[in-house]
């Protein structure tokens, strides 16, 4: 598991993955939730989902949970 630290309490799914070096773009992002995409266990195709501390991403075999640091 890969801690991704983010300012603030929010960020979007989409987000979340281009800062994990996971997608470049807009179109790598799409080809991953159509891959299939879990969030805290539960599939989610919404690039704009937003996710806060402690939730947890799985995403092309990696899985990443978002840290707020305030």
């Amino acid at each position: 598991m890969r801690e991704i630290h983010i300012r603030g309490d929010m960020i979007r799914l989409g987000q979340l993955l281009k800062l994990a070096d996971i997608a470049g773009g807009g179109g790598d992002i799409k080809a991953i939730l159509e891959d299939g995409v879990l969030v805290n266990g539960q599939p989610e195709a919404r690039r704009g989902r937003q996710l806060h501390d402690g939730d947890q991403v799985d995403a092309v075999g990696e899985t990443l949970r978002v840290v707020a640091q305030g």
